[in-house]
């Protein structure tokens, strides 16, 4: 096992890591901006070491700088946490050219996954069912556009390099198509630095189901049940559980086996997460990998008693996979809910501000991942997540009321501060919800909805 870890990220994951690490015995570095020096993880880790500005690509996505720590501070690994470059294949080469264990896939097989047309060709080689349309890049509008005359619109245009919900667009007729392709392509080519792009059907009442899978660098992977992450905004989820609810345990079961079987094919290591669609008819197809841990990785924990980021530092130090398939149990329904700072009633713009009063809430079989304090001062330069609230309990009612009980518990306030959790307890009181009968467009129905914007409750605190 290794002996220091460098965290090459901040937030909660950051944290999460760092806590992980002190209870294998293994020293830990936080790297961060200036506008992090106050962080809970440069508080908590043994050592820290300030790598550049606020601005997250002087910083957290500085190569060079994070290198340049791990070598000062003698670090052994690399963990990249998610987002940042968690998934940039390059960085994972780099840390191996300079001695270094980047605790994730091979570079290669990242390249190969992070490439969502390349990973399409190789799932559909490993078996695993696809939603019709193109398997290789599409050049040119006319080329694009005659595989979505063939596949029948709605379709939907996403760069190959995407990722985070962003460079897809929904195309729903001919006419709207040549926009959408020259648009698509020029996200791609800003955010990602990759204009190339491909089609595929759209399906307007998917469910979209995940799958977590553990593997070694000797050949061996588990799956460890599926996650539902249908909740979502702009392709950025609000609520995850699991297991995915109103599935047939046959269907759960030939997804989690797919999964497995893509993972081995390609040579993955590590912990990774197949996305797949569901259709009404609970045919499943493959979307996307994403070769990293999950912000969601909370909820197969609370329902497999695996611990995620424990078995990424095993398996990134070279040690067989401590857990066979049959060896799984996975008990009862767990439920995450982010908090983010950023107010509903406003589209959900982004709300920085000072922490007045920080105070999660606790009880029985609930997890606060969180990197919020007392007087924590939230940033305009990173991702508004602040909290993860998970629960846990035997059956799904319950663990719905629970994480109604958390939220209504949670005690968040500073001057500006808003959050997302009176929006979230409007999903979770839908009766959709309630009945596991939903889907992708739930969010986008709930805010057409009266009630949404606006008229959205408080969050009151807690009576004292």
């Amino acid at each position: 096992m290794f002996e220091k870890v460098l965290i090459a990220n901040r937030g909660e994951i950051a944290l999460r890591v760092a806590r992980a690490c002190r209870e294998l015995g293994i020293r830990t570095v936080a790297v961060h901006s200036t506008a992090d020096s106050d962080s809970a993880v440069v508080r908590f880790a043994d050592e820290a070491v300030r790598i550049g500005p606020p601005a997250s690509r002087r910083s957290y996505q500085n190569a060079a700088a994070i290198i340049e720590a791990a070598r000062l501070t003698g670090a052994q690994a690399v963990h990249p946490g998610y987002g940042f470059l968690s998934e940039d294949a390059d960085f994972a080469e780099i840390c191996a050219d300079n001695g270094l264990v980047f605790i994730g896939p091979r570079p290669e097989v990242m390249t190969a996954l992070g490439d969502k047309a390349a990973a399409r060709r190789i799932m559909r080689a490993a078996g695993l069912p696809l939603l019709p349309g193109s398997i290789e890049t599409l050049a040119t509008v006319g080329e694009a556009r005659a595989v979505a005359d063939e596949i029948g619109y709605p379709v939907i245009i996403k760069a190959a390099a995407g990722g985070g919900g962003r460079g897809m667009a929904v195309v729903r007729s001919r006419s709207d198509f040549a926009g959408a392709y020259a648009r698509t392509r020029a996200v791609g080519r800003a955010v990602f630095g990759d204009d190339r792009v491909y089609v595929e059907r759209y399906l307007a009442q998917a469910r979209h189901v995940e799958v977590q899978v553990l593997c070694d660098g000797h050949g061996n992977g588990v799956h460890l049940g599926t996650r539902d992450c249908s909740v979502q905004r702009r392709h950025q989820k609000l609520v995850e559980e699991g297991p995915a609810p109103g599935l047939s345990a046959a269907t759960l079961d030939a997804m989690a086996d797919a999964a497995v079987r893509g993972a081995v094919e390609v040579g993955y290591s590590g912990a990774g997460t197949f996305e797949f669609l569901v259709d009404e008819a609970e045919n499943f197809h493959f979307m996307e990998m994403n070769c990293r841990i999950q912000v969601e990785h909370p909820v197969t924990e609370m329902i497999s008693g695996v611990d995620l980021v424990h078995e990424q530092l095993h398996i990134a130090s070279g040690v067989p996979l401590r857990i066979r398939q049959d060896e799984v149990r996975l008990r009862g329904v767990a439920v995450e809910c982010r908090v983010n700072a950023e107010d509903p009633t406003r589209d959900f713009v982004p709300t920085p501000g000072r922490l007045e009063r920080f105070h999660p809430p606790g009880g029985p079989f609930t997890r606060v991942d969180t990197h919020g304090y007392p007087g924590y001062v939230i940033g305009p330069h990173y991702d508004s997540l602040l909290a993860k609230v998970v629960v846990w309990a035997p059956e799904r009612e319950l663990a719905l009321d629970r994480m109604e009980r958390a939220l209504g518990e949670f005690d968040i306030a500073g001057p500006g501060v808003c959050t997302s959790i009176p929006f979230i307890r409007r999903v979770l009181d839908d009766a959709r919800f309630r009945k596991g009968q939903y889907s992708t467009g739930l969010v986008d129905r709930l805010l057409r909805e009266p009630g949404t914007s606006a008229d959205v409750p408080a969050n009151d605190p807690p009576a004292r």
